[in-house]
């Protein structure tokens, strides 16, 4: 926010226009301006002189010795004196002779008022404005010509150089001759002038970001120091309070390190400390500071001495000798000492002098009572904070001079001061004129003009101030500086806050800085402006306390926050502690590190002045907020309200402020305008000049015209071209004639404030209020076309219109047709048409009221950009508001307008309510990569204060999504009282990127052909289709003979060839009958130029045009179109009763219809037919059906067990089949269904494809899919398996499904929220990049039938075909139950084909009473968490359980295989639950299992099975193991036999129940080129032989080494191991007993050949 600086009398502005009479400066007092008026009158005499002799002293001083003249200071070193040498004599002439200029000044005064006519050319002061002067007189001064100001500031400098000529001349004492004189003086002049301020800007404009020098390593690395502290044996000398130590060394500064001792008697009267440090490595060390924070009980402590030592380099030992007190109440009343070391401890440095004398304004009310603060800054450091104080004087009463003697170690040659008060005391604003700083060491002199009040009330309210030596006075650095106090109970304080921000490595630092006018009430946020002449972003540290004074001193500090707008830093420097003598350590000061993850890199902001003069016209001010806005070659600022403490805009009066502005390039215009509209507030301005501070650009805006509603054209807003030396140009100021036209329908005209913002490459009009119409009293009325004239610099080509309305009053929903702009008096065939026709009416089409308008007619919604903004308000108490909120995006490539959010795409009723999340899109021009964003409410309605928590904003078309954090009020009466906030983006993520499309639908106008029913729509193209998309919009849409545009966002499909429309017949008419359907889109093409007429006519340009006609042109983006005929009906009750409908694009050719007889088998096995509603999607190489329900058999009963059913399905061609979808809805009663296979015949090509499948489709059944995904197989096959007379080997097919398919484990957590849990049925789609599942129920969970409870994870199983990598998943329930709330905490996906593990982080509700109210998310995964693993592959296992009495099992069977050189797969259960385990292993059975394991090569040397001996009938007889793996050459699978024929029981034969068994026989099936299948039997000579170990352990002999637990053994080898067996029969009946050796029985493994 710019601030209002006080007027200096250096800084002067000349008339640019050379006026006659120049506005009176607001506040000026009679003292200052008889001063300048003096100061002009003096240098008056000296203007011939400077001008002849300027440019031979330049000469002469450069061809003089460059090095200057070096002089010796007391302490021996060589300096350059670049400082002013004043003689005290010469101070106290000079305060004689300015009083009797000031006599005679009010004499001439006098005279002048007299005779106005005279006073017709003066001087035209551009300063900042000053405090008014108690009796209110104010002065009007006369304005000169533009070269008048140079010369004036030139007899300013020779005037200086006159007196400072004098006062070298007197410097020196005795009898010096008239020539050694003149010599001395030559040789003065040539001492070279050290300009601090010049090397101030230097600094600044060669800032660009932070570097790290060679010993920047060296710092940071900590080193060890002890410190010996010796208390000195005088009375009181101890001290109770905290002591700490800095020390200043060549690589840096130390931070502040406490010295804190577990002893109680530390510090004590002639007692020495000892302590041990660690901090930074300073290198050698200069000097240092020790002080105490005056805490405790007896905080007085006198000091003898501090001895410091580097542990690396014992014998470097520093002694440090003080030998004074520190205290507030003893000697000078100083708690800190700058002490300078020696290697001998009888060497005491001596320090240096320096007497400061400041000079108090003769100002009415210019003293103070406060207590006055200066610290001095030189090369060596600073003085530190002192406090200026002369007993039994009452110093800095008005016009006295106070002097005061500072001792510290030499600083060098002074830069800068740092003067100002603690405001205490009843008066105490102060009026300080200079101060003049005599160094007594290196005999030199300083003045610093200050010629400032310092008081909180007035001007910049600005209590301290930075002052450089010299006249000029530079811009300072502004630091926003944001203090939060914490929210626990007491936090609070009365004390006086202070802070230190350190620079790079502690080197620089911003001295003691007084925060006043701040609050730090409990969970407060105070904010402070501090402006420092020290560029010291990015800080190293800050230094945050206070004075312990007050009643409740105590203070919570939460964390202290510093933004640079200079550097675009913002730093965080967390706290969370007290600062109070009574709680936790006793600090009441701390130094505070950055937390470096939340820093942010803002926008660069740099300062500007600003001056505005109002003109003398009588009523010519304005109580008005004034408000400013610059353009310039490479953007433009935001928008500025000018704000102030002291009245503005006054007549005839000059004002100025200081504003920040981004890097906007050469500047071309300003905008100006005021927000009152009533008769009073009319304001007329002369002129506005602005400046850049570092660069010294200065632009001048003439004006001289009213702001008002009453005067002129009645405008309150102007626009302003740049002028001066850097505008060779300056642009026209033109008039635009708008036309706009409202639309001719019923209620399409508006009460509501209509906006209007032309946008050209150059710039805008910014938001300009339609508010006089030329032609019509009753504006934007149905059918009508109002006219407005809108003043703006010249705008070059127009591009867009953005136009809106503010949805006040009763019927404020407006139809806009079009709109026109012309140039004013050009005719009208040169206007530029933008077309709308649309609703801007938040219950109207998509419930925008504010639109972005291209002159084209064709795909206007295309050239527009969706910002979609999730808004998360606060979970805390009162976080709700009842304001209406807006938001404003800048991104690179410009910014939108301040937009309110007042239509939500999730419609919850009441927005920004507690822990709710709102969305909203907004729709506008591409704004580029967004980075930043202002958001904030109109702080209207009773609960006005809003907590924001968070803002999300995913803009598809560029493929990402960013990420706000907030997690602050918004709220007059809370924390730091801001009601919006500018956030910057903590996190930016890629999203899948979508693309625009323009739907148009036409329905026919034949009765009833409209529809009630939710109408979608699919786009297929030749590079994919997009997701199934509901046309919708808050209209009533598809209404009998109407035509609807609809804004669509989908995947980039390429040249579309089909669509895909249809309704869910829901409604009361659902019935449709659809005329056409259009679909548009952008791509890039080549755009030859427009041909022009004149080039025929000369012979050049004839060949320019050939050159053109050559060139293939510019690539842009232009629009294509696709046109779909449809001229039918979807309605279940007329023609086909199909209630969807493919239709081809017109000019795609090569798509023809095609129909296609589906065959479907339902198994012969018991309960195989379904009574549920049976969906099939087919899948070919031109894409998809779409999800067809199948509805009309050969049978009236559909689906019966052993019944073929026959269906005809009519579509576009989709070449050759790939696969197909099919599934139930698991309703009715008997919904369970055992499909066998499905056939599908393609008519068009007389091909036949099969499709088996042989499972179970059931929630009871199998893995509990109720949908599969088949793919087609050989005919070779599926003979074979009819020619087979085994029932079971059709099954056989399932590898081949298996090995052509993903499996995908989905584990879904439930979150630990109360009523976290949900009844309501849940689904999921997986999204892959070549295609996704469709809707997947998640019916049966793997572990528990109630699924979904709180803190539960949920398993199912998930099988798909090619449908690529996973990129995201949707997860959703139907809302349906008791309780449908839902808190999903993460989903997880496991595809072992694949070889990844994926990690879907959510941590939201699915519940339409919660959060956003959604049921259904779309989750991405989390890259952090995702593994990757050598993918497996399909083996199909058969077990044949012998038919013997009791053969079967009720166990947990588990199977190893086992590969070449040990190589072996995971434990793989096959009977998880108690279900599968009654189902499975039965007598005489043979149970066939499809598993994912590691792949262990093309040999399998073994198997190791078993089972886990419970249930009832544990005990299991095995005939054999077959295992299936496909070739990895070729069509074919290869199957290994392993015989067993033995008992896996613990109470048959050996009683194990693990066996390790070796392949007899290799059955290899290949498919061979005639289409026939062969079959070779290899039996297998080389197998492992089985081995028997006798394995013997002995037991220690030691006390209870026995043991009567459970052991296991794992014996490993070369060729592999033979898995954890436990010892269980053993040669002594009790096992393990203590020194005893037991053989366990002969074990068998198959460990080698």
């Amino acid at each position: 926010m710019p601030t209002k600086e006080k007027k200096r009398a250096e800084t002067e502005e000349q008339n640019d226009e050379g006026e006659k009479k120049e506005p009176k400066v607001k506040g000026k007092s009679k003292r200052d301006t008889d001063e300048k008026k003096t100061r002009q009158k003096e240098s008056g005499n000296a203007e011939v002189l400077a001008k002849n002799t300027g440019e031979d002293k330049k000469k002469k001083k450069s061809k003089e010795n460059h090095d200057g003249e070096v002089t010796e200071n007391d302490n021996g070193t060589d300096e350059q004196n670049n400082n002013e040498p004043i003689k005290k004599e010469k101070r106290t002439k000079e305060k004689s002779s300015h009083e009797e200029r000031d006599g005679g000044e009010v004499k001439k005064e006098k005279k002048k008022k007299s005779k106005p006519s005279e006073n017709k050319e003066g001087e035209d002061d551009m300063g900042s404005k000053e405090k008014k002067s108690k009796d209110g007189k104010k002065k009007k001064k006369t304005s000169e010509e533009d070269e008048d100001e140079e010369a004036v500031q030139e007899e300013a400098e020779e005037e200086e150089d006159k007196k400072k000529k004098k006062k070298e001349k007197k410097k020196k004492k005795g009898s010096d001759s008239d020539e050694e004189k003149k010599a001395k003086k030559a040789k003065k002049s040539k001492v070279k002038q050290v300009d601090y301020a010049e090397l101030y800007q230097q600094e600044l404009l060669n800032y660009h970001t932070e570097e790290s020098d060679d010993q920047e390593d060296e710092f940071y690395k900590k080193k060890v120091y002890e410190v010996v502290t010796v208390t000195g044996d005088v009375k009181g000398a101890g001290t109770d309070a905290n002591v700490f130590l800095t020390m200043y060394g060549e690589f840096g500064v130390s931070p502040k390190v406490h010295l804190a001792s577990k002893s109680r008697t530390a510090f004590e009267k002639n007692k020495t400390d000892v302590f041990r440090i660690k901090t930074h490595n300073v290198g050698p060390i200069k000097k240092i500071r020790i002080e105490h924070d005056n805490t405790g009980m007896s905080a007085s402590w006198f000091l003898d001495r501090v001895i410091v030592t580097d542990m690396n380099r014992p014998h470097l030992r520093f002694f440090y000798a003080c030998n004074n007190w520190l205290s507030r109440e003893e000697g000078d009343g100083l708690t800190v000492r700058y002490l300078l070391g020696s290697l001998n401890p009888m060497d005491i440095p001596k320090q240096n002098k320096y007497i400061a004398s400041v000079f108090t304004m003769d100002a009415k009310g210019s003293g103070t009572d406060a207590d006055v603060y200066l610290t001095i800054f030189g090369e060596f450091g600073d003085t530190g904070e002192r406090k200026l104080v002369s007993e039994g004087k009452d110093n800095f009463e008005r016009g006295n001079e106070d002097k005061f003697t500072i001792e510290a170690p030499n600083l060098g040659r002074l830069r800068k001061i740092t003067i100002g008060h603690n405001n205490k005391g009843s008066s105490a604003g102060w009026a300080c004129d200079k101060v003049v700083i005599d160094d007594m060491g290196n005999k030199e002199v300083y003045e610093f003009p200050v010629d400032a009040w310092f008081d909180i009330s007035e001007g910049d309210g600005k209590i301290q101030r930075d002052v450089l030596v010299g006249a000029t006075q530079p811009m300072a650095i502004v630091y926003n500086v944001q203090v939060m106090t914490g929210d626990i109970r007491g936090a609070g304080t009365n004390s006086k806050i202070h802070l230190v921000m350190h620079g790079h490595k502690g080197i620089k630092n911003s001295g003691k800085i007084f925060l006043e006018g701040g609050t730090f009430e409990r969970a407060q946020i105070d904010i402070f402006n501090v402006e420092l002449l020290e560029l010291l972003s990015p800080l190293s540290r800050v230094t945050i306390g206070h004075d312990n004074a007050g009643i409740s001193c105590g203070w919570y500090c939460e964390k202290v926050t510093v933004y640079c707008p200079f550097t675009g830093l913002e730093q965080v420097f967390p706290c969370g502690r007290w600062l109070d003598e009574d709680e936790g350590d006793g600090l009441v000061e701390r130094e505070l590190y950055e937390m470096v993850s939340l820093r942010q890199r803002r926008l660069k902001k740099f300062p500007w002045s600003l001056w505005i003069w109002t003109s003398e016209i009588k009523g010519a001010g304005t109580d008005a907020q004034v408000f400013l806005q610059v353009y310039g070659e490479k953007g433009k600022s935001d928008e500025m309200k000018l704000e102030s403490k002291s009245d503005s805009f006054e007549q005839g009066q000059c004002d100025k402020f200081i504003i920040e502005m981004p890097d906007i390039g050469k500047i071309r215009k300003l905008r100006i305008w005021h927000e009152k509209r009533h008769p009073f507030s009319g304001w007329h301005l002369g002129r506005v000049t602005v400046m850049k501070t570092f660069t010294r650009e200065k632009y001048s805006f003439a004006c001289n015209r009213w702001l008002d509603i009453n005067e002129d054209d009645n405008e309150i807003i102007r626009e302003l071209p740049a002028t001066g030396a850097l505008v060779p140009e300056p642009l026209p100021l033109m008039k635009y004639r708008v036309t706009i036209c409202t639309g001719n329908i019923s209620g399409s005209g508006t009460d509501a404030s209509v906006y209007l913002n032309i946008i050209s490459d150059s710039g805008d009009t910014g938001e300009r209020l339609m508010f006089m119409s030329k032609n019509n009293v009753n504006k934007f009325e149905k059918g009508n076309a109002d006219e407005f004239i809108v003043e703006a610099v010249s705008l070059g080509q127009i591009r867009r219109v953005r136009i809106g309305h503010d949805g006040r009053g009763g019927g404020c929903g407006w139809f806009l047709d079009k709109l026109m702009i012309r140039e004013e008096g050009q005719p009208e065939n040169t206007s530029i048409e933008f077309p709308c026709y649309r609703w801007l009416d938040r219950n109207e089409d998509d419930g925008q009221i504010v639109r972005e308008l291209v002159p084209t007619d064709d795909g206007q919604r295309l050239f527009t950009v969706s910002y979609h903004i999730a808004i998360k308000t606060g979970n805390i108490n009162g976080a709700s508001s009842d304001s209406k909120v807006f938001v404003k995006l800048y991104g690179e490539k410009g910014d939108t307008n301040k937009m309110l959010l007042v239509v939500s795409d999730n419609d919850l009723g009441n927005y920004f309510e507690t822990g709710q999340t709102d969305i909203f899109t907004i729709e506008t021009f591409d704004i580029g990569k967004i980075n930043r964003l202002l958001i904030g409410h109109t702080n209207e309605g009773l609960r006005a204060g809003w907590f924001l928590d968070s803002l999300q904003i995913w803009v598809p078309v560029h493929r990402v999504q960013y990420m706000f954090p907030s997690h602050r009020w918004l709220c007059k009466d809370e924390a730091d009282g801001k009601v919006e906030v500018e956030i910057y983006p903590s996190e930016t993520l890629e999203i899948e990127k979508l693309i625009n499309y323009e739907v148009t639908v036409v329905t026919g106008d034949v009765w009833a052909a409209g529809t009630n029913a939710n109408v979608f729509l699919q786009i297929y193209g030749e590079e994919g289709k997009t997701e199934l998309i509901q046309l919708k919009s808050r209209s009533n849409n598809f209404e009998r003979g109407t035509t609807e545009i609809f804004k669509i966002e989908g995947l980039d499909v390429g040249r579309v060839y089909k669509i895909r429309i249809g309704h869910d017949g829901s409604g009361v008419g659902p019935g449709w009958f659809l005329e056409k359907v259009d679909v548009k889109r952008l791509v890039m093409a080549m755009v030859k130029p427009e041909k022009k007429e004149d080039d025929k006519k000369d012979k050049k340009k004839k060949k320019k045009k050939k050159e053109e006609e050559e060139s293939p042109g510019e690539l842009r983006e232009v629009v294509q179109s696709y046109s779909f005929p449809c001229g039918r009906w979807l309605a279940r009750g007329e023609e086909d009763g199909e209630i969807l409908a493919e239709l081809r694009a017109e000019d795609y050719e090569d798509l023809e219809d095609n129909t296609y007889e589906v065959h479907v088998f339902t198994g012969t096995m018991l309960g195989a037919g379904t009574d549920a509603g049976v969906y099939m999607n087919m899948y070919g190489e031109m894409g998809d059906t779409g999800e067809r329900k199948l509805r009309k058999s050969n049978h009236l009963n559909k689906f019966e067990r052993g019944q073929e059913d026959v269906f005809t399905i009519t579509g576009m061609d989709l070449g050759l089949l790939k696969k197909l979808r099919i599934r139930h809805d698991n309703k009715q009663a008997n919904a369970a269904w055992y499909l066998d296979r499905v056939e599908i015949f393609d008519t068009k090509e007389e091909t036949m494809y099969f499709f088996p499948c042989q499972r179970w489709l059931a929630v009871d059944e199998d893995d509990g899919q109720l949908g599969r995904e088949l793919v087609p197989v050989d005919e070779a096959f599926m003979k074979r398996d009819e020619d087979d007379e085994d029932e079971s080997s059709p099954a056989q097919l399932g590898l081949e499904q298996k090995a052509m398919s993903t499996t995908f484990t989905l584990r879904v957590k439930t979150g630990e929220k109360q009523y976290a849990g949900t009844d309501a049925n849940v689904f999921a789609v997986f999204y892959g990049t070549k295609d996704d599942t469709g809707i997947i129920n998640l019916k049966a969970s793997k572990k528990r039938k109630n699924k979904f409870e709180v803190g539960v994870i949920d398993e199912f199983t998930i099988e798909a075909v090619d449908i690529g990598k996973l990129k995201r998943i949707r997860i959703g329930h139907d809302n349906s139950g008791g309780s449908p709330g839902w808190f999903l905490d993460w989903v997880e996906i496991d595809a072992p084909s694949l070889g990844q593990l994926l990690r879907f982080p959510c941590g939201r509700w699915l519940d339409k009473g919660e959060d956003d109210g959604a049921i259904v998310r779309d989750l991405s995964p989390n890259e952090l968490q995702t593994q990757l693993y050598t993918p497996f592959v399909p083996y199909e296992i058969k077990f044949f359980t012998s038919d013997i009495f009791a053969a079967g099992t009720d166990a947990d069977v588990f199977i190893v295989l086992y590969g070449q050189n040990g190589v072996c797969t995971s434990q793989k259960s096959l009977c998880v639950t108690k279900r599968e385990r009654g189902m499975y292993f039965e007598r005489g059975a043979e149970d066939m299992f499809i598993v994912e394991l590691e792949d262990i090569g093309d040999i399998i040397e073994k198997i190791r099975i078993g089972h886990d001996n419970r249930g009832v009938n544990p005990g299991w007889h095995l005939d054999r193991v077959e295992i299936r793996r496909l070739l990895r050459k070729g069509k074919g699978s290869e199957t290994v036999i392993f015989p067993c024929e033995g008992w896996l029981a613990r109470s048959e034969e050996d009683g194990e129940t693990i066996r390790e068994l070796v392949p007899s026989d290799i059955i290899v099936e290949k498919l061979s080129r005639d289409g026939t299948l062969k079959v070779i039997e290899t039996e297998v000579d080389d197998a492992l032989e089985i081995h028997t170990y006798t394995v013997a352990i002995t037991t220690g002999d030691v006390c209870g080494a026995g043991t009567d637990a459970n052991v296991f053994i794992t014996v490993y080898g070369d060729m592999g191991d033979t898995g954890e067996r436990k010892l269980s029969k053993s040669e002594n009946s009790n096992k393990f007993e203590r020194g005893s050796v037991r053989q366990p029985q002969h074990q068998h493994f198959g460990l080698s050949s």
